[in-house]
């Protein structure tokens, strides 16, 4: 079986976080995932979906992120059922959280103030535009097209 989850959004509130009784680090919070089409009337919409991650973690994002900060979240996708304060049984669907990026500075989403940018943003955030290569030893490329034949056994190949 594979349960899977890998996200790109903003968080829609603020880190909530709180200990175990055993002093284990918990943190809940949201977050929106733009869907990569419009619907009928050319609108974007996004999906709104409740975050938990634990331990160090749950205080780095707790620290660090806050409503509107950008991240990138790695985890799987758990169910749980408890009984309300009216007794009724509440179903719960969430994402537990293994890896969580911070993907913008921490003062980007303070700058941004009430502007709805795209998810990526208009941030440079460190990462140059072009790749840089290194063009030093371009000629000495053993798969280059160079006409010859190349030695690979059967062996060296992974499939």
């Amino acid at each position: 079986m594979i349960n899977r989850v890998v996200l790109v959004g903003r968080l829609t509130r603020d880190p909530e976080l709180r200990y175990t009784p055993n002093g284990v680090a918990v943190a809940n919070f949201g977050i929106a995932v733009n869907r990569p089409f419009t619907n009928q009337h050319g609108e974007r919409e996004a999906d709104f979906l409740n975050c938990v991650v634990w331990r160090k973690q749950a205080e780095n994002v707790a620290n660090y992120l806050k409503k509107g900060s950008l991240a990138g979240i790695d985890g799987r996708m758990q169910s749980r059922s408890f009984e309300n304060q009216e007794g009724r049984r509440v179903n719960v669907v969430e994402v537990q959280a293994e890896s969580v990026q911070f993907l913008e500075p921490r003062n980007v989403t303070a700058n941004r103030g009430d502007s709805d940018q795209s998810m990526g943003g208009s941030g440079n955030y460190g990462f140059s535009q072009e790749p840089q290569r290194n063009t030093s030893n371009l000629n000495e490329d053993p798969i280059s097209n160079d006409g010859k034949p190349v030695d690979i056994s059967d062996d060296d190949l992974p499939f």
